[in-house]
């Protein structure tokens, strides 16, 4: 793909860290994340008991999202934030956040690299609760769509490897309906702002062909369609997610998520759109 743009991204990129950020985790944001994605399971909700409400899987998302967008606005350069689009996706859970937990949470490029559509710039977010302990490690991949780099290369390996899962025939499929106001449900829920979510006009001028759903969201609809029919809804199992997005979600439509089989305890799924395209690939959940 010959770059859209004569933007590249900045060589200084490569191994910045953005500012620590500490969030204060309450009962009331994980309710509203897990509201945000239709839950009905009552354990998503429930204050009364000492444990306080059930934090959906991908939680995360929502207390990373400050530090990489001060990684992207303070490192790679504000101007290249409509051509960025989730590319990749890989969590890595030591526990579950919970309820009263102060948790501060770094950015670090680790990877930069060449794609045929752009450039791919994988970020490291590592959170620590308040005695310094880790609580979550992700690595999201981002492609500057039609952007060149002025240097790649990586300051860290990958994630530890995890359990290869081949994909096999499908042996459930999860349909999920996409309300028009979804992604702005989403939006205010998971306290993620990016207008190309939101707003028709800032979608089409960074062209795309109308708004689309967040990848997060996405990947936290299907995420939830695993847990229910693999995990017997226990959320408290999930240890790593991976994913990689293979194409844009448009709302309203509807999303169908599918079960591609297990081995040694890791499920694999993906995610296709209303005309069956491609839209989650690789997804592999491990307990």
């Amino acid at each position: 793909m010959t770059p859209v743009t004569t933007l590249r991204v900045p060589a200084r990129a490569l191994g910045a860290e953005s500012r620590a950020v500490t969030h204060e985790i309450d009962a009331r944001w994980l309710m509203a994340y897990a509201a945000g994605l239709g839950e009905t399971d009552p354990r998503y909700y429930d204050t009364v008991t000492s444990a306080g409400p059930l934090p959906h899987p991908l939680f995360p998302v929502c207390y990373e999202w400050p530090p990489l967008v001060a990684l992207r606005e303070h490192v790679v350069g504000d101007e290249l934030a409509p051509y960025s689009v989730h590319a990749t996706h890989d969590l890595v859970m030591t526990r579950l956040p919970r309820a009263g937990d102060a948790l501060t949470t770094t950015a670090q490029v680790v990877a930069i690299e060449r794609r045929r559509s752009g450039t791919l710039l994988v970020a490291r977010l590592r959170t620590v609760d308040a005695e310094g302990r880790v609580v979550t490690t992700t690595d999201y991949g981002s492609v500057y769509r039609g952007v060149d780099a002025e240097a790649v290369g990586r300051v860290a390996e990958p994630l530890a490897s995890a359990v290869p899962v081949p994909v096999g025939d499908v042996t459930w499929e999860a349909p999920v309906d996409l309300t028009p106001g979804v992604a702005h449900v989403y939006t205010e829920c998971a306290r993620i702002w990016n207008p190309i979510h939101t707003d028709a006009a800032v979608a089409r001028a960074a062209g795309l062909p109308a708004i689309i759903l967040h990848g997060t969201a996405t990947l936290a609809l299907a995420v939830s369609q695993v847990v229910t029919r693999e995990l017997g809804g226990d959320a408290l199992r999930v240890r790593r997610i991976r994913a990689r997005f293979t194409g844009f979600v448009r709302v309203p439509s509807t999303l169908t998520v599918r079960g591609r089989g297990r081995r040694a305890g890791a499920i694999a799924f993906d995610a296709v759109a209303a005309d069956g395209s491609p839209v989650l690939g690789e997804g592999v959940l491990s307990p």
